[in-house]
């Protein structure tokens, strides 16, 4: 599965200009932090700024001893060169010049694989997840969709994982319900799961975690701040955040001032304390958020924080926690 260098890694949506633009020198410093900060598992996709992310970590790792990281990225949708797309294109500001059309087929994926390779310049891809075969992403047709990536993508990267051309391969996630069929429906190696494990949503602890548990499946969590309502945003899952989250958070971070506990280090460690997830890999978006994202998972959190946390009803019992 590639050499895992602790539980920290890297997201590059924000590197697509997620919402806000990244200027190239701005991209570079971050990257160029990420590895100085030890950092070496990385994450992208070509949703991700349509293709943006991917140029600009190929670009930052190409120089790299390919052996000394981990790379992930996504199928699910092709590129396709457009003019016309507009300034924000779904979500990402001042994106490349395409367009995205979603294709779980075994053809579209080895296609989306080829174009991922020669926008980031690199060969070796390790990891590849399936993108967005959700509900969120498809309605009521999601099913039918997921049954397309089960005979199409599936099929195909279990063969390029059976001749090596890739160490491993999931589904990259908002949502568990398709990773619980998944398991079911084929072997993944990982998923990774954006926002369902973290210190106000556990979703993922009540099934998926022991089904993963069960199957030795790991899971990279993604999104361990809820789009940015843990670090201080306004923002739970890309939307505003709801009045109930909002009085949530304020709660749990009410227990981490009275601990002197910066509640962004209590929401990294929390997502990697449990024994299925096997990296965190939240999304920086300048040099200094990397290098506060290092200190915040290394920063001492006393036992009491957690249990006072429990006891205040704001951590499910059966959550592991660092102490």
């Amino acid at each position: 599965m590639g050499t895992w260098h602790g539980p920290l890694g890297m997201g590059t949506a924000p590197l697509g200009n997620l919402f806000t633009e990244v200027a190239e020198a701005d991209s570079e410093a971050c990257m160029a932090a990420a590895w100085d900060a030890g950092i070496r598992h990385y994450d992208t996709a070509p949703h991700y700024g349509a293709g943006l992310a991917e140029h600009r970590l190929g670009r930052a790792l190409r120089g790299r001893r390919r052996e000394e990281f981990t790379l992930s990225s996504k199928v699910g949708r092709i590129l396709h060169a457009d003019d016309g797309v507009p300034a924000l294109n779904e979500n990402f500001l001042h994106a490349l010049p395409f367009r995205r059309s979603f294709d779980y087929s075994a053809a579209g994926t080895v296609r989306s694989l080829e174009d991922s390779q020669q926008r980031m310049g690199l060969t070796k891809i390790d990891i590849v997840y399936i993108h967005d075969c959700a509900e969120d992403s498809h309605g009521a047709a999601w099913t039918e969709r997921f049954a397309e990536a089960m005979t199409g993508a599936a099929v195909q990267l279990s063969a390029m994982r059976k001749r090596g051309e890739i160490s491993g391969w999931g589904m990259g996630l908002n949502m568990v319900e398709p990773a619980l069929a998944c398991l079911e429906a084929a072997r993944p190696d990982l998923f990774l799961i954006a926002g369902r494990y973290t210190l106000l949503d556990h979703t993922a602890l009540g099934k998926l975690f022991p089904a993963c548990a069960a199957k030795g499946v790991k899971v990279v969590q993604g999104g361990p701040y809820n789009s940015g309502l843990l670090a201080g945003g306004s923002t739970f899952d890309y939307e505003p955040a709801r009045s109930e989250m909002v009085a949530k958070t304020k709660a749990v971070r009410a227990v981490c001032e009275r601990h002197g506990v910066d509640i962004r280090a209590a929401a990294l460690q929390f997502c990697a304390a449990h024994p299925v997830v096997a990296a965190v890999i939240p999304g920086p978006r300048t040099a200094a958020e990397v290098m506060q994202n290092a200190d915040l998972m290394a920063a001492e959190i006393p036992g009491q924080l957690w249990r006072d946390l429990r006891s205040a009803g704001l951590l499910p019992e059966a959550a592991p926690t660092p102490d």
